[in-house]
Order: structure tokens, then C-alpha cells, then sequence
């Protein structure tokens, strides 16, 4: 996963769920019970369950495994590695010696899995790594573009602001890959507009109440602010506008749920905004991909999908902002649209479970 993953807080209730169920951060559980025999075996292995990211991206993917066509097709099982690279790998070595089919992995290191990885490779192992990607040149990719991220959001700031204004951004952890990418792409916007001025750069370290302290800081030394980039924290910034009482700019920002609800009008004040970020279905995706290339429906190709991106006008309350799930939860667990990549119900991501009469259909196509 992106470091910034490890920042996010972790919902108490949820994390406690996901812990009874899933056992010691080492621990292997069946995302499935599948019967019979002749099905794929395909495995997640995740470096790191301790974040509601990463429950939600768990839960999708055994909600996935128990709908059609993965329940009649795939025995799925679920690792967690305690965020020790060492454990991880040698997970990984026990799912080649039981000759599973496919592994999708999540990775404590990029390239600390290189050995294992090529040694499922060359059993004959189909796998995709996805998020925090593996650098073994046999496995495949399921990622975003985190520079398009950057580049997308200041660019609907430039859009509603008109190409004048002073805004602030709010960056992630210092150093890091998705950092220095998401940065990288807002700043090539803002500097092709000379209207617009930067008066403030300060990391929220991808978390609401880090971005909401460290705005409320930065607050009475600036100006009227007309625009603020996000990377992460986005509904603490706009909490800290609010309790200053400054006036609400237009906001880019990541998919937190309590974001969503300021940009549908469900929380005060409404802001008008962008939401786009790292959607916890890829795990889906990746799981979509490792059975289409093994049944030879896919190529064996890496596959880059487009962010799930909603505005302050095409939100919906019960598809892509959720009224009665905490502000912290990740809304992009599910896309929406015409072309979505993939939808999937609100019990998919809180409890794991299936969407009750649902064949999932996942799309690869860009829209």
C-alpha cells in the first residue's frame, strides 16, 4: 500500500470486527468455504490490516470471493503479514508449496518480495501485486496514476477559481512515492496558471485530525483563502475552516466520507469540491485479473484504472457518499457511473459479506 495507508486512524468498532475475524495480524483465514473441487486457488496476501483502508480493502475482496462468478470459481483464502516484510514472504513460500494458482499481494516492501515472487513465477503462479506494488518484473500490476491524482484535483481548482486565487496545499508524508507523485502533478497545473498563488504548503500526513490541527495553525497568518489541494485529511482542513470561521474555498481532496458529506450538504457548511482517491477495490480488480489470466480470458497485462471521482453535483447518498458510515470510512469503496470499474454494496465493505443477487461484473475499460 502507499505509506501514507499507515497514517489513516482506524474506526475502533470496525477494527475490533475485523480482528475477531480475521485472527493475529499472521494469521491466515478462508475468505470462502468453497466446495467441491476444481476451482482456482487464489490468495490475498496483505502486509498490513491496521487502518480502515485496509479493512475496507480486505472486506471487498471477501465479499467479492463469495459472489458470483468467484464462488463458483475460486477458493479464495487471506493472509496478513503484521507488516513484517520477513512474514510475508514466507507466507508467500507456503502458498507456492500448496500450489495455489494465483496470489495477489499487497506488500510490505517493494522490492524485499522480489525472490519469493520470482519463485512463484516460476511455478507457474500468476501474480499481481497492487497499491504498495512489487518490483519483480514476471508479476503483474493493478495501480492508479498518483501524478493524474494531483494533476486532476488542481485542476478543478483552476477551473472553479478561474485561473485567480490563492491557495494552499495540504501534502501527505514527506518522502514518500504517492507524495512526491501527487505534489509532482498539482504543482505542473498551478505553474502553467500564473493567476494562481500558492501562500501555503504544509503536510496533513494523509489524516484528519493531523490536517486539522496543522490548518488551524496556518489560519490566522493568511490571507482569504480561495482554493485548497488536499493529499489526504481532506474533511479535517475544511472542520478547521469552519471553526475559524474563514470563509469555505473550493476544495480538492481525497474519497474520506466526511469530506463527501460537506460536499453533499449532509454536514455544514456545503463546500463545493472534488473527491477522488486510492479506491479499496482493488483487490477486486487484482483478483479479476490473476482469474482472467489464468483461464486465459485477460491478457497478462498490468492494468492502470482511472481514480472513481465524484463532485459537489453528482454526489448520491447511498452510492457514493454515506450518510450513516463514519466520516473516516473511504466512500470509493465502490465506483459509480455508466462505466464504473466495479460497484459494490455497503455491506461489501464494512462486514465482508456478499451483495445479496449480485453477479460481479468488473470493468477494465477507462471511461
Amino acid at each position: 500500500m502507499n505509506l501514507h495507508r499507515y497514517g489513516r486512524l482506524l474506526v475502533a468498532a470496525v477494527a475490533l470486527a475485523v480482528v475477531a475475524a480475521c485472527g493475529s495480524p499472521a494469521s491466515e483465514t478462508p475468505a470462502t468455504q468453497a466446495a467441491g473441487t476444481g476451482k482456482l486457488k487464489i490468495a490475498l496476501s496483505n502486509s498490513f490490516i491496521g487502518n480502515q483502508w485496509r479493512v475496507e480493502m480486505e472486506n471487498v475482496f471477501k465479499a467479492a470471493c463469495a459472489m458470483p462468478p468467484y464462488v463458483d470459481q475460486v477458493e479464495c483464502s487471506v493472509f496478513n503479514a503484521g507488516n513484517d516484510v520477513s512474514t510475508q514472504s514466507r507466507q508467500i513460500s507456503n502458498l507456492i508449496s500448496q500450489g495455489v494458482d494465483g496470489i495477489v499481494i499487497n506488500a510490505a516492501s517493494t522490492s524485499g518480495l522480489n525472490g519469493v515472487v520470482q519463485q512463484a513465477c516460476d511455478r507457474g503462479i500468476v501474480v499481481v501485486s497492487f497499491d504498495n506494488t512489487v518490483d519483480a518484473a514476471c508479476g503483474l500490476t493493478v495501480n492508479t496514476d498518483q501524478v493524474k491524482f494531483g494533476q486532476q484535483l488542481a485542476q478543478f481548482i483552476v477551473d472553479e477559481l478561474n485561473g485567480q486565487g490563492k491557495v494552499i496545499m495540504v501534502t501527505g508524508v514527506a518522502g514518500t512515492g504517492a507524495d512526491n507523485d501527487r505534489n509532482k502533478g498539482a504543482m505542473e497545473v498551478f505553474a502553467a496558471n500564473p493567476g494562481i498563488e500558492i501562500v501555503a504548503t504544509y503536510s496533513g500526513m494523509w489524516d484528519s485530525a493531523t490536517a486539522q490541527r496543522a490548518t488551524s495553525g496556518q489560519l490566522p497568518s493568511l490571507p482569504k483563502i480561495d482554493g485548497v489541494w488536499v493529499s489526504g485529511g481532506t474533511d479535517g482542513v475544511i472542520k478547521a475552516f469552519s471553526a475559524a470561521k474563514r470563509p469555505m474555498p473550493v476544495v480538492g481532496g481525497e474519497a474520506e466520507n466526511g469530506f463527501r458529506k460537506y460536499m453533499a450538504g449532509i454536514l455544514t457548511p456545503k463546500v463545493n469540491g472534488m473527491s477522488i482517491g486510492q479506491p479499496p477495490f482493488l483487490s477486486v480488480i487484482s483478483l479479476e485479473l490473476a482469474r482472467g489470466v489464468i483461464k486465459k480470458e485477460h491478457p497478462k497485462e498490468s492494468i492502470t484504472i482511472p481514480f472513481p471521482v465524484v463532485t459537489s453535483d453528482t454526489l448520491v447518498p447511498g452510492e457514493t457518499v454515506f450518510p450513516d458510515l463514519p466520516d473516516s470510512f473511504f466512500a470509493d469503496f465502490t465506483d459509480s457511473g455508466p462505466n464504473a470499474t466495479v460497484i459494490l454494496c455497503q455491506q461489501a465493505a464494512t462486514d465482508g459479506t456478499p451483495c445479496p443477487g449480485k453477479t460481479l461484473d468488473v470493468n477494465f475499460g477507462k471511461r
